[in-house]
């Protein structure tokens, strides 16, 4: 029997196992924590039906699973033409999205699709394509990285026009891609000066977002809640409550008292009921597991024949570990209030999806088995590693 099991794993989950082990695991404490936190939830939403928003959470972690599972099927050397693909779709969307997406807190990001009432942020879809398609780039212009008209224009005008787009309704999350980008430019042997040039036009795109944009004013009295020493945020006074009586090895699964005060503890704030119910040895546990993503993520990069695949490799898994470093640093007082979930682990619907056709496209680069037709022929073709390239 468990030499069937074993058979039927190498035939179905190709790519690095370590990943998939971690993947399975957040799932797994996702699906706990979330029908916990959520009880408060059920009872004024649904009556008392807890029942309710652990299905409807497991279902999507099931679904984002099951994309991930495909995603890894399909050689990463396509991701390249799909993240165009995708870039072409995110702009429109982002746009109608601006002018009529349903409002959340004072911001439109939601789009819903008609016939099965499902919303989603197209923020998601720009996120993952801009990185896609910056990774292609990259790749392709190894040999004149150096020139500013060919190679180097063409990355700082889509990374300009997707953050600000992103920037006027979601400022936290067009930062965090605008760092991911400047990563993959490092990575990517971009010199020193275009960088910089990069920042400073990412500056000025981004301050049109936030003195445009919808969430200008939330933007700076957030920094300045944060910065003020006389008063503590109503969300993350609750969350240090919740860390504090944590303790050791915490309250005991589904024994969080602050589910119940607690702002949004099924997803900006879960990793304080994390901690609350699972103690200090429950948020180490978590942090680790991101840390050992971030790990699996970045050694695929040395490992990687070609440069299309690190690149692409490096900036997902930055930009999925480095959301939940600020989610995570925001419940314990280290950064001013975001409104980011924590991936892989809070409720966030279609977002489970997104995150999970990230996580897929890793595992698609962690196989090794592809050849990147994005790159060119000939010389190119030959296998290398990526650090030695890019």
């Amino acid at each position: 029997m468990m030499a069937s099991f074993k058979q039927w794993i190498d035939r179905n989950l190709k790519g690095d196992p370590i990943i998939w082990g971690i993947v399975i695991l957040l799932a797994i404490i996702s699906i706990l924590v979330v029908y916990s936190a959520t009880g408060s939830l059920a009872y004024k939403k649904t009556g008392g039906n807890t029942e309710k928003y652990l299905l409807d959470h497991s279902m999507m972690v099931f679904m984002g699973l099951i994309v991930m599972w495909v995603a890894h099927k399909i050689p990463y050397k396509y991701y390249g033409l799909i993240g165009k693909f995708l870039l072409l779709i995110s702009i429109p969307l982002l746009i109608f999205t601006y002018a009529f997406g349903s409002t959340v807190n004072d911001a439109n990001r939601w789009l819903t699709i008609p016939g099965i009432n499902k919303a989603f942020q197209p923020s998601d879809i720009a996120k993952l394509a801009l990185i896609a398609t910056l990774a292609s780039l990259l790749a392709k212009k190894q040999k004149n990285i150096g020139d500013f008209k060919k190679a180097f224009l063409p990355m700082i005008v889509v990374i300009g026009l997707i953050t600000m787009l992103i920037g006027f309704a979601n400022m936290s999350t067009a930062l965090l891609l605008f760092s991911t980008c400047l990563l993959l430019m490092f990575i990517g042997r971009v010199p020193a000066k275009f960088i910089m040039a990069v920042i400073l036009v990412g500056l000025v795109f981004l301050s049109a977002s936030v003195f445009l944009g919808q969430r200008g004013g939330t933007f700076f009295s957030r920094i300045e809640k944060f910065v003020a020493t006389d008063e503590i945020p109503f969300q993350a006074e609750q969350s240090f409550i919740a860390i504090s009586t944590g303790g050791i090895a915490g309250k005991g699964p589904g024994k969080s008292e602050q589910r119940n005060t607690l702002p949004h503890p099924y997803s900006d704030f879960i990793y304080a009921i994390i901690i609350e119910e699972y103690g200090l040895i429950g948020g180490a546990t978590v942090l680790f597991l991101y840390l050992a993503l971030l790990y699996r993520g970045m050694r695929i990069v040395a490992s990687s024949t070609k440069p299309f695949g690190g690149l692409l490799s490096a900036g997902l898994s930055f930009a999925l570990v480095l959301q939940a470093m600020v989610n995570m640093a925001v419940a314990v007082g280290l950064g001013p209030i975001t409104g980011l979930p924590l991936p892989l682990l809070s409720m966030g619907g279609t977002s489970l999806v997104f995150t999970g056709f990230s996580v897929g496209i890793i595992l698609s680069v962690s196989r090794g088995d592809h050849s990147d037709s994005m790159e060119g022929s000939g010389e190119e073709n030959k296998p290398r590693k990526a650090f030695q390239t890019v």
